[in-house]
């Protein structure tokens, strides 16, 4: 069992309980026909559409478990911008304009960039004719979000 989150904001630690026991079973449940699918696989069963049926289940359920995993993600993410935003008024309000700085500078500015490169990457994957084109994910996997191991 994984401990709680510390950066919990308005999401019940007894919800992040209940989501992640979910994950883990949807994550159970796709290795588990992950695993009946290789039987099926075998040389000795040869059940080749059997095989094919428990990998598509294995998938679906690791689907499952992607879509609660950015759900989580989101939520996450939403209530540290609140947060942010929160810190960021009450600094003005108390006429604080050396944190008011740093927060924009070195938080707000960030995710403000952060936003706008992931909308110009899903943007230009759209151009390219993802999801449909799994060609089109290779490249940019390899040419875009790749080159950014190079600068850093």
């Amino acid at each position: 069992t994984a401990s709680p989150s510390q950066v919990r904001q308005n999401y019940h630690q007894d919800s992040e309980a209940a989501i992640n026991r979910q994950i883990n079973l949807e994550l159970y449940a796709s290795y588990v026909y992950l695993s009946i699918s290789y039987y099926f696989d075998r040389d000795d069963v040869a059940l080749k559409n059997f095989a094919k049926y428990f990998l598509h289940q294995s998938h679906e359920e690791r689907e499952h478990a992607q879509k609660l995993m950015k759900l989580v993600h989101y939520i996450w993410k939403k209530n540290m911008h609140q947060a942010l935003l929160k810190l960021h008024k009450l600094t003005t309000d108390k006429n604080d304009p050396h944190l008011c700085d740093f927060i924009e500078t070195h938080y707000l500015n960030e995710q403000v960039k952060s936003i706008k490169e992931l909308g110009d990457h899903v943007t230009n994957l759209r151009k390219m004719g993802a999801p449909q084109s799994g060609l089109a994910e290779y490249l940019f996997d390899k040419h875009t979000v790749g080159d950014s191991d190079n600068e850093s």
